[in-house]
């Protein structure tokens, strides 16, 4: 009986160590310009099949302290993403709009790349590899 339960013990432990070994990236997020600290900034992880189509494949808000916030998201697995972020002043956790389409709310997306219109994939997208990433987003 001894023996049954160190081996199952063992495998356990195994299991543990593997899944700790295999899991995703960390990206750390800065945003250290924002203008005021009313609200908060939201932020979303994307893949090319939900930039600017669909809800985010993660999601964070954070607090803003002396003009910055910074979120983590977590086991995030090897890919190619995109992040955007919104700073909600008037916490609605939306982006708001003048009549006119342009937005009320300061915004930014990685790599920084901001033209005319909204973001574009292939302006905004990143690799994430085997390495923790630390990203700068200014809006």
């Amino acid at each position: 009986m001894k023996t049954l339960a160190l081996f199952l013990l063992m495998i356990t432990l195994n299991f543990v160590s593997n899944a700790q070994d295999t899991k995703g990236i960390t990206i750390t997020v800065t945003v250290p310009n924002v203008t005021s600290s009313d609200g908060k900034v939201m932020f979303g992880l994307y893949d090319e099949n939900t930039f600017m189509k669909a809800a985010p494949i993660k999601s964070e808000k954070s607090e803003i302290t002396d003009g910055t916030a910074e979120i983590t998201f977590t086991n995030v697995p090897e890919g190619t993403y995109a992040i955007s972020c919104v700073h909600d002043a008037n916490d609605n956790n939306r982006m708001d709009f003048e009549a006119n389409g342009m937005p009320k709310e300061s915004y930014g997306v990685s790599n920084n790349n901001m033209s005319y219109g909204p973001p574009i994939w292939s302006d905004a997208k990143f690799e994430v590899g085997n390495e923790d990433l630390t990203l700068e987003i200014r809006m």
